[in-house]
């Protein structure tokens, strides 16, 4: 069971500013425009998604297809309907990973099992919006971390 409550932060005043506990003991403070003290909700959700993509892909790709990712960003814009509730309507994601010698095919496969099968927060916005995934691969060039070839040795 997943758990959370939110809790005014100042009763008395007019600000709307809450602090938010997750079950697992986070606590993350919440605002709206005016206050600008913490993210709104919906953006968590945004995050949200982001955040579960994320860790599904980097777990594909590192544990089934042994990538060698050396950074990895997972980008997210949402736009919301006009009206309440404005749930969001279409939904962009850009996966930015860097690595050396990234298999594009593997990314493509860690990125459609996400999508159609474990990330749960997408799931639950494509129920209101369409989903319109990019990605793109940088490679590594960081000289010191490159694989070294196995030199034979001379007797």
């Amino acid at each position: 069971m997943i758990t959370a409550k939110v809790e005014l932060t100042q009763p008395l005043k007019q600000q709307r500013q809450f602090v938010a506990q997750t079950g697992s003991g986070h606590n993350v403070l919440l605002d709206d425009t005016a206050g600008g003290t913490g993210p709104k909700p919906i953006e968590l959700v945004a995050a949200g998604l982001a955040g579960c993509t994320a860790f599904d892909v980097i777990t594909v790709l590192r544990q089934k297809y042994h990538q060698k990712v050396t950074g990895y960003e997972v980008r997210v814009e949402a736009d919301q309907a006009d009206r309440p509730p404005q749930v969001f309507t279409t939904v962009r994601i850009h996966h930015v990973v860097t690595g050396f010698g990234i298999d594009m095919a593997a990314l493509e496969e860690a990125i459609r099992l996400s999508e159609g099968k474990y990330c749960s927060v997408g799931a639950m916005v494509q129920k209101t919006a369409s989903l319109h995934t990019t990605y793109e691969v940088v490679e590594d060039k960081t000289e010191w971390m490159k694989p070294v070839q196995a030199v034979g040795v001379q007797s």
